[in-house]
């Protein structure tokens, strides 16, 4: 179960993932720098314990359309070897000092433990509240399992997302969301599963949208 210590964080999440959306393949803003706000999002427990696992929606606010992005983060204790590509950047925790975060599509922990919640063997937790399940968020799996057997594929992004190849099939993460009529968002033609949720829109709206698909590989 993670503990969600409501305290300080130097420099804030949104200022870390200022600097860093612009590097992203995915980012759609101009050459200035986004200006983000936190519109929602779920969590998901380390059976270990030792490491945050978030999945945020942030929206830039900053241009004549709202652009929502969902950006999966880690946060540990210290580095992760190997993985200095997907260093965000380090912030100081009010309680637990200075901590790593990460693009989470990188981290084994995150991708084992969205494998898990893909297939119903793990619950998505609220956001900002310790041991309380996320009943918003939806997720579908048909196929075979979907576990890693201890290796860690190299995700990939472009245009349109981060595609992370899993036994059974290719797993897109859709980095900009696009908000769908059906309550609750289901996956297109095909799929082999998907995660799906809401967040806070505009004027107290709550869209919603697939966050991540299963494709046949």
């Amino acid at each position: 179960m993670a503990l969600i210590h409501h305290t300080t964080l130097k420099p804030t999440k949104l200022e870390l993932l200022t600097d860093w959306l612009p590097t992203r393949p995915w980012y759609r803003g101009g050459p200035d720098a986004p200006v983000l706000e936190k519109s929602g999002g779920f969590r998901l427990d380390d059976p270990e314990g030792e490491v945050g696992v978030e999945f945020m929606v942030a929206t830039d606010i900053s241009g004549l359309e709202r652009t929502v992005y969902l950006i999966p983060l880690t946060y540990r204790a210290a580095p992760l070897e190997g993985t200095e590509h997907a260093l965000i950047g380090t912030a100081e925790h009010g309680v637990l000092g200075k901590r790593w975060a990460y693009d989470g599509c990188h981290d084994p922990v995150l991708v084992a433990e969205l494998l898990s919640l893909i297939e119903g063997r793990a619950p998505a937790m609220a956001q900002s509240i310790t041991d309380a399940p996320d009943h918003e968020v939806t997720r579908s799996h048909i196929g075979a399992p979907l576990g890693l057997d201890g290796c860690t594929p190299e995700p990939t992004d472009d245009r349109d997302g981060t595609r992370l190849p899993v036994p059974g099939g290719m797993l897109h993460v859709h980095r900009v969301l696009t908000p769908v009529d059906e309550n609750p968002p289901v996956p297109g033609q095909g799929a082999l599963g998907h995660v799906a949720t809401g967040w806070e829109g505009p004027d107290g709206t709550r869209p919603r949208a697939v966050l991540m698909t299963l494709l046949d590989a």
